[in-house]
């Protein structure tokens, strides 16, 4: 991460379903970490095993992230 953050706070503002703490979570992270994050929600989106309102979160932060596209 290119600013310190505890990695418990940036998922709960990148599963958080809000947009701005999406954004603020997502403009903290390098382009590596950014891409293995990415990847990340993209798997919890679909893949079995995690509960739904992971999945729902996890596709919210998806969402928001394509909104923003890599600023």
């Amino acid at each position: 991460m290119t600013e310190t953050m505890d990695p418990e706070e940036l998922w709960n503002r990148l599963l958080s379903e809000k947009p701005a703490l999406i954004r603020s979570a997502w403009r903290m992270l390098g382009p590596q970490e950014r891409e293995s994050i990415r990847r990340h929600l993209q798997i919890m989106t679909c893949e079995e095993g995690w509960h739904p309102n992971q999945r729902r979160a996890a596709r919210a932060a998806v969402d928001c992230l394509e909104k923003i596209q890599d600023e």
